[in-house]
């Protein structure tokens, strides 16, 4: 019997649409928290995005049929996944209290290159060949014109961005995790728990950390939240799930340089902030990165797989 598992299906127009617009939907979220801290403080806005959530999560996976309850001995790795996400949300909620939408678009979009490094050393069959070491280069060069980058409270922003710095390493790390508990943890699980655990967290944050927790509510906070919600939390999602489902991770992630560029230019358009020749310069970079990093993956993948052809 051949127990090879059927391929991937080849990406249609229509699912390719969708993946890039949920990459520009992903981009369009920093512009989204900046707009939500402008009015609470940061583990109140956080609180409030995850805890609602966790509830249209939940709603979905009653509706859909999905379970949510995990295998016995199963929750006490999810605990330690959602600590690990609370603490990543922690400083980027915070960092970006202190930096620019734009500068955070960049700085949060290294985690690939970050899981890159961590999946060299910690997993035998994911090295770092010359074409991905190209990307890393080209990503880590684009940081650095990011840190570089100095102009009205350069104190402030250098310790917005280093907070945003160690949460990508963060997210790389939890990334990493996550990608081991998949094996064995249906992808929603994980999602919900991140959500239902970081939520007590961020709620004893808010009298802690924020000063005041709610300066002000109107639409456009109230809209920035629903944004992150419904569109860039719940709804992608499904999407995201349910493509990679059918289509692969390789073919989607051809598409995440979107997230950087989006985030760049939208924060210019709707929040107004400058786009100097070193932060285009920084975009141009870590994209290009992405994409190379990314080209670099698909070959190492179609080497596999023509590889296991000529055995059978």
């Amino acid at each position: 019997m051949n127990d090879t598992p059927l391929p991937d299906q080849k990406l249609s127009l229509c699912a390719a649409a969708l993946a890039a617009s949920l990459c520009v939907l992903w981009g369009a979220n920093t512009v989204a928290i900046k707009f939500s801290l402008s009015g609470l403080g940061p583990f109140s806005a956080a609180a409030i995005r995850f805890g609602l959530s966790a509830g249209f999560l939940w709603a979905w996976a009653q509706v859909s049929g999905q379970r949510l309850r995990p295998a016995p001995g199963l929750m006490r790795l999810l605990i330690l996944n959602a600590l690990l996400f609370s603490m990543q949300l922690s400083l980027v909620y915070v960092g970006f209290t202190m930096t620019s939408a734009s500068r955070g678009a960049l700085l949060t979009n290294l985690q690939p290159f970050f899981l890159l490094v961590l999946a060299h050393f910690y997993l035998s069959n994911d090295r770092i060949t010359v074409l991905k070491l190209m990307g890393l280069i080209l990503g880590f060069a684009g940081a650095a014109c990011v840190l570089l980058d100095r102009c009205d409270g350069a104190a402030t922003l250098m310790t917005g961005d280093l907070l945003l710095l160690v949460s990508t390493i963060l997210w790389a790390c939890s990334a990493a995790f996550t990608k081991h508990l998949a094996r064995s943890i249906p992808s929603v699980q994980i999602v919900f728990y991140q959500f239902l655990f970081s939520v007590p967290l961020f709620s004893l944050g808010a009298p802690l950390w924020d000063a005041p927790m709610i300066r002000r509510v109107d639409f456009r906070i109230a809209a920035a939240i629903a944004f992150q919600v419904v569109l860039t939390t719940c709804f992608a999602f499904v999407a995201w799930t349910r493509l990679m489902q059918t289509y692969g991770a390789v073919a989607l992630h051809s598409f995440v340089f979107l997230i950087p560029v989006s985030g760049v230019f939208l924060a210019a358009v709707v929040l107004d902030e400058p786009m100097t020749e070193t932060i285009l310069l920084a975009m141009v970079l870590i994209t290009a990165g992405i994409a190379i990093v990314q080209f670099g993956q698909r070959r190492d993948i179609t080497t596999v797989l023509h590889g296991c052809e000529r055995e059978r």
